[in-house]
């Protein structure tokens, strides 16, 4: 496997200052990919989310604060 630098040559980038700065209204060179990047790994570092539990938590605790609300106006206007 070869390996590809991801740094753009300097000597190569269009717009560039000597000390390696950009003037103003000059678009800096992009970023390389990383072709040696892989897939990720899926079995050792699984994707996390939202369980059922948590999720049901919260939105109990928002239902009955929202009721609450609820009920203070009404007792308010009558």
């Amino acid at each position: 496997m070869t390996y590809v630098n991801p740094d753009p040559e300097p000597r190569l980038s269009t717009g560039l200052e000597p000390g390696g700065g950009v003037p103003p209204g000059e678009t800096p060179p992009a970023e390389s990919s990383m072709p040696e990047a892989g897939p990720q790994d899926l079995l050792s570092n699984p994707a996390k989310g939202w369980s059922k539990g948590p999720m049901a938590l919260i939105l109990a605790v928002v239902l009955i604060f929202a009721v609450g609300l609820l009920g203070y106006a009404l007792a308010l206007i009558y």
